[in-house]
């Protein structure tokens, strides 16, 4: 095992009240691609400042390797003293470092190097302020919520970066299909504390759920122990003091523990407040358009939205996801066309922006709507304090202003305003933003479940999966021109479908085709033919798939055995992570031979 370039070891910080930290650690060894999560507010991007040396931990150690670079995504850049965003990436190059990294990187995520660093929004600053950290490709990259105000195209474009790049990762977000992708390790950070699972996101929930279930049971036989050493000191008979001394201590230290345990913070608790329903068709829009100038929004789009449907809408940034979003609840007039909304709509809207949120409100204000201390939700008078807890705030927050309130609090906040209110229509822009796992969790759980209609705009592919019966996305997805087309299902099933009618177009433009004239040899007619490298890797390729087959059953096999785990955990770490790998190496050889065995018959008619 190679030695760590950071470590960071029983870590303590405190704001005033409970600690944030206590006892929190972080060790980084070379190539590391570690995924950091924990509920919001639980000290992710505080510990990830202290890695980066940004904050500094009241007690704990920190070690950094001396020559070990390290580079940090901001969440608010610092412009000053630059004119374009080209000459603020590029000072963020090391002496021997590629300049060309800087204009690869920015063209990637959407900018072009000549913007005025002081007239961009808050998601262009955020790309330049990733493509600045990417460039150098440090020892260390540290990135808290990278594909914030990313689109699709790019989440997917950035996973294919971080998974090649050859500096250690840490990374915090809250698209689960990006960890999944990207991490290779996982830390949880949970009441001040951290443990790590040498394994990716994807056997994270599991693995959380099995540590809380097995802490549960530690507390019941504490307590009952608690029970059985109460019912001596009341019954048992006198033996020597001294002895009874020591065990009446003994009670004393078990007792602290137990009052002193501190659980899992609980999981929002919350149903959507119960609406008269609406009629069943909702929407309905005929050849509508949308234009900004010359360019087309959305060219002739029809479409009909039925009482319990869930649509997302998906595409580039730019493309016109809000616009049409807008046009479909009656916010914006269609240029041409015709939109229709249906009877009895009761209609709840979360915005991307959070605009809803006036900063110097306070919690109890916003939710009860300034008319005192109850709001009605289901017709039931409810205390805005008992109904702040189901959303994880805590009674004392209730004066608080909302601008103290993090990314994910506020999120939370506005989802607690909106389900309290009779709704049958849901409008939901970016949802997903800023909201930790278990958050996320109960508003899928809400929308999939949702007796009226939703609508969303999305980029976390996951979430769509789980929740929309049907997704709308751009015709051309790399170059919208208003065209769009909706697509039976969730994200993954949009891919298949789009793929199989690309695959349908090519066959039917082949068919189409006159058949070229080839210049005659001494052979007859010339052809394209494999070059040599494809074909050693076409006649390579199954020996290589059967060798990694056998290796991943060879661990397989020592895996199976049920006390691994518990005799050497970091044996059973360490074969997960190579099954790990060995199964995406798989997959990768698979893929590669599917494709050359594919060029080859197409070659060979």
């Amino acid at each position: 095992m190679a030695p760590p370039i950071l470590k960071l070891d029983d870590i303590f910080l405190s704001f005033g009240g409970a600690p944030l930290l206590a006892g929190a650690g972080l060790q980084i060894e070379p190539g590391d691609k570690i995924c950091l999560v924990g509920r919001n507010g639980s000290g992710k991007s505080t510990l990830l400042k202290i890695a980066a040396g940004l904050v500094e931990a009241q007690s704990g150690e920190v070690f950094r390797h001396p020559s070990s670079t390290v580079r940090y995504l901001e969440q608010a850049p610092d412009f000053a003293g630059f004119n374009t965003v080209q000459a603020y990436a590029e000072a963020g190059l090391g002496p021997g470092d590629d300049p060309y990294r800087v204009t690869y990187l920015l063209s990637h995520l959407g900018l072009s190097g000549d913007e005025d660093p002081r007239m961009l929004s808050g998601g262009e600053s955020r790309r330049a302020a990733l493509a600045r950290v990417m460039a150098p490709e440090p020892d260390i990259l540290l990135l808290d919520e990278p594909t914030n105000h990313l689109d699709l195209p790019t989440i997917e474009w950035l996973e294919g970066e971080l998974q090649k790049t050859r500096s250690a990762l840490v990374l915090i977000s809250h698209d689960r299909r990006f960890l999944e992708k990207v991490s290779m390790a996982t830390v949880w950070l949970d009441r001040g504390t951290s443990r790590r699972l040498d394994r990716g996101f994807a056997h994270f929930e599991a693995w959380r759920d099995q540590v809380l279930e097995a802490e549960e049971l530690e507390q019941h036989k504490l307590g009952k122990s608690i029970e059985r050493e109460e019912h001596w000191l009341r019954y048992g008979v006198t033996a020597r003091r001294k002895r009874n001394m020591r065990r009446l201590g003994e009670l004393q230290t078990m007792r602290s523990n137990y009052r002193g345990h501190k659980g899992p913070q609980g999981t929002v608790q919350a149903t959507v407040s119960d609406a008269q329903e609406s009629g069943k068709l909702v929407i309905e829009a005929d050849k509508i358009t949308k234009s900004f100038g010359e360019r087309a929004i959305v060219t002739p789009f029809s479409i009909r939205v039925h009482r319990g449907d869930c649509i997302g809408l998906v595409g580039p940034n730019g493309a016109g996801k809000t616009t049409l979003l807008k046009m479909l609840t009656g916010q914006v007039s269609p240029d041409s066309g015709i939109v229709k909304l249906g009877t009895n709509l009761e209609i709840a809207t979360l915005d991307q922006k959070r605009e809803d949120l006036d900063p110097e409100d306070t919690l109890a204000n916003y939710l009860t709507d300034g008319r005192g201390e109850n709001l009605l939700v289901n017709g039931e008078q409810r205390h805005v304090t008992g109904y702040m807890k189901e959303f994880l705030f805590q009674p004392e927050q209730a004066r608080t202003p909302i601008r103290n309130l993090s990314g994910g609090e506020r999120a939370r906040l506005m989802l607690a305003r909106i389900l309290s209110r009779p709704t049958n229509l849901l409008i939901l822009d970016e949802p997903t933003n800023d909201l930790d796992i278990e958050t996320l969790d109960l508003l899928q759980e809400i929308v999939a479940g949702f007796p009226g209609t939703v609508i969303l705009v999305s980029h976390d592919r996951d979430f769509l999966d789980r929740t929309v019966t049907s997704t709308i996305a751009p015709a051309v997805p790399d170059a919208p021109d208003g065209r769009w087309i909706e697509y039976a299902g969730g994200y993954s099933d949009m891919l298949v479908q789009r793929k199989g009618a690309l695959e349908e177009r090519r066959k039917a433009e082949k068919a189409t085709e006159k058949p070229k004239t080839q210049p005659a040899t001494a052979s007859g007619s010339a052809k394209v033919k494999l070059s040599f490298k494809q074909k050693f890797a076409l006649e390579n390729l199954p020996k290589e798939m059967v060798k990694a087959e056998a290796e991943i059953a060879k661990r397989e096999q020592v895996m199976a055995d049920p006390n691994l785990f518990t005799r050497d955990p970091a044996a059973f770490n360490r074969l997960a992570g190579e099954m790990e790998k060995l199964r995406a190496s798989l997959t990768d050889m698979e893929e590669e031979w599917l494709e050359l065995e594919m060029l080859r018959e197409e070659l060979e008619g």
